[in-house]
């Protein structure tokens, strides 16, 4: 599995970052699901080897500005790129409104249909081609959530030893089962369920939205692989702001992430107070340090353009860093 920032900064852009955007694919895998599209996601796009031609879905978080104002001028690439396959957008019901507001006022010819799911209505697990996704409520100033993706279609391994231990011989039943069908052999029907077992553990991946409350992902926590949250804020930050700042600190995410014995966490959405050296302002370098103080597990501050490779064996590897 791969995780492609396309845009890490919040609320608005800076010279360094894109407002929100985060693509997700198996690795090797043509298809690939977006999560949020803050304005010049499109652009972003650009300068990476994703299609929009080959985009299955788009997870929007909630309605702010720096999460979806990209949709519009994205839709109308795709068409004019000529694509014609069905895309599924699952945001809340504003966002059609929104979609359907831009179509008709700028008379946008769309000739692929968006098959749109509604948050507010979504209470069941949705199936993708590569992962079944659930969404997780958040706490913001607007309904926003987080989504949780658990990988699908795993690939099946043969049960050598079982498969010898019942004298099953070798032969092209055996790659039959090892792809999930049943077989007849010598009159004896052979379950693949019974041969088989799946490659690896399915991987867990959560993308979330703004929130102040990282607790609201403790049911979720359990085997996950990789959590990617908003440290918008140093705790000193977010102190002054108020007893609500809507957003989360590095310190808070850090203190949930050690408290669930999360291994690997992934922030993103920094106030563009905080800059990299030799900026005299505010440094992105206090998030991280206040993180580390608090978090024991491997720890990545999310540029745009950065890659990560999640192995099927859970270890997360930054793969490229523009």
């Amino acid at each position: 599995m791969e995780l492609i920032f396309l845009g890490t900064s919040a609320g608005s852009p800076t010279k360094r970052r894109n407002v929100s955007a985060c693509a997700l694919r198996k690795f090797g895998a043509k298809r690939w699901y977006l999560v949020d599209c803050g304005e010049g996601t499109q652009h972003q796009i650009l300068h990476t080897k994703l299609s929009l031609m080959h985009l299955e879905a788009i997870f929007i978080t909630h309605i702010h500005g720096d999460h979806c104002y990209g949709l519009p001028g994205l839709l109308a690439s795709a068409m004019m790129s000529g694509r014609t396959e069905a895309l599924s957008i699952v945001a809340p019901q504003a966002i059609q409104n929104f979609i359907e507001v831009i179509i008709e006022s700028t008379e946008l010819p769309l000739n692929f249909e968006i098959n749109f799911q509604s948050l507010e209505s979504l209470d069941t697990l949705l199936e993708f081609q590569h992962f079944k996704v659930q969404k997780i409520s958040l706490s913001h100033r607007v309904a926003s959530v987080a989504y949780h993706f658990c990988e699908s279609a795993i690939g099946l391994r043969l049960d050598i030893e079982k498969l010898k231990s019942d004298k099953i011989a070798s032969g092209p039943h055996w790659n039959q089962l090892q792809k999930g069908l049943d077989v007849e052999v010598g009159g004896q029907m052979l379950k693949s369920s019974d041969y088989t077992f799946a490659a690896h553990t399915p991987r867990k991946i959560i993308i979330s939205g703004d929130n102040d409350s990282p607790q609201l992902l403790e049911p979720f926590s359990e085997d996950l692989d990789v959590l990617v949250h908003e440290a918008t804020y140093s705790q000193q930050m977010s102190d002054k702001i108020g007893p609500e700042p809507q957003h989360c600190s590095a310190k808070a995410l850090a203190e949930f992430a050690e408290q669930q014995q999360l291994t690997n966490l992934i922030m993103t959405h920094f106030s563009p107070r905080y800059q990299y050296p030799p900026s005299k302002g505010l440094l992105i370098t206090e998030l991280e340090d206040e993180a580390k103080s608090h978090y024991r597990g491997q720890l990545h501050l999310a540029n745009d353009f950065d890659t990560f490779r999640l192995t099927t064996s859970g270890q997360l590897k930054l793969i490229t860093r523009h």
